[in-house]
């Protein structure tokens, strides 16, 4: 095997578990331990990954590194319009539906003020503004209170305590990184406990993500890739990181080239 087959290998299999070690690359690739700490040290030196005791982790930023909601607004536009379109489809009216705060989520909201007779709980400001209309009397929507983060959400024991209250049938889950042995992930704590809330009022787990998110962990772990009932991505997300999911959720969906292109919209 090549260097440069090898060093995909590598990249693949981080790419799916978030990290691996040097002892399980060498059984895999059947090289030395030299080899592939080689192999290692050239990816880390082009900023692939990074390397770390007895292996090579994701690069994806500190774990507590929290991206503004303005500068992740910018970010992978058409993947996030195509899975809002995809994932809009799985909810039916009449539905009781919890959205977390987020980007993606946001682009789902607005896919669905099409859909009627909905009651919407949310920690987010921003869906919240976006799908109240006094015109709607088949709309309910529902802000939790909190603090304020730099996702634009509403999170703490406030927000925990009326989680705790409510039963919805779907929630519509936005994340910040998810990996096989992390699971889904954001970088701040408060906003984990808040979303762990969410997890446990919802009937349905529907988990929207773009493929960036692929091999990314964040601080703290929202929940275990099982607990996803359905997750929706897009057709950047890697064969590997397909056969990984799929073995582990309910669902794997992926949005196709029609969900960005529909209505000759560009989002």
């Amino acid at each position: 095997m090549l260097a440069r087959q090898r060093q995909e290998r590598i990249l693949d299999e981080v790419r799916a578990h978030g990290g691996v070690r040097i002892s399980d690359l060498v059984d895999l690739l059947d090289v030395s331990d030299m080899t592939v700490r080689r192999d290692i040290e050239q990816l880390s030196a082009r900023g692939l990954v990074e390397r770390v005791h007895g292996g090579a982790a994701a690069v994806g930023g500190r774990s507590a590194e929290e991206p503004g909601f303005v500068a992740k607004s910018a970010l992978a536009q058409q993947q996030k319009q195509a899975i809002a379109r995809a994932a809009a489809r799985l909810i039916s009216p009449g539905e009781t539906v919890a959205m977390s705060a987020g980007t993606t989520t946001l682009a789902v909201a607005q896919e669905l003020l099409a859909v009627p007779d909905l009651t919407v709980v949310t920690n987010s400001p921003p869906v919240a503004d976006l799908m109240h209309d006094p015109g709607r009397p088949d709309r309910t929507v529902i802000l939790v209170g909190g603090v304020r983060t730099p996702s634009n959400a509403l999170v703490g024991p406030v927000a925990v305590a009326a989680l705790r209250t409510l039963h919805v049938d779907t929630l519509i889950l936005g994340i910040h990184g998810m990996t096989e042995r992390a699971g889904l992930t954001t970088p701040n704590l408060v906003e984990g406990e808040t979303d762990r809330a969410l997890v446990e009022a919802a009937r349905r787990v529907l988990v929207v993500a773009d493929h960036s998110k692929w091999g990314v962990i964040g601080l703290s772990t929202i929940a275990d890739l099982a607990d996803v009932d359905v997750l929706v991505s897009d057709a950047g997300l890697t064969s590997t990181a397909r056969e990984s999911l799929s073995a582990v959720v309910g669902s794997l969906v992926i949005a196709d080239d029609e969900d960005i292109h529909e209505d000759g919209g560009d989002a």
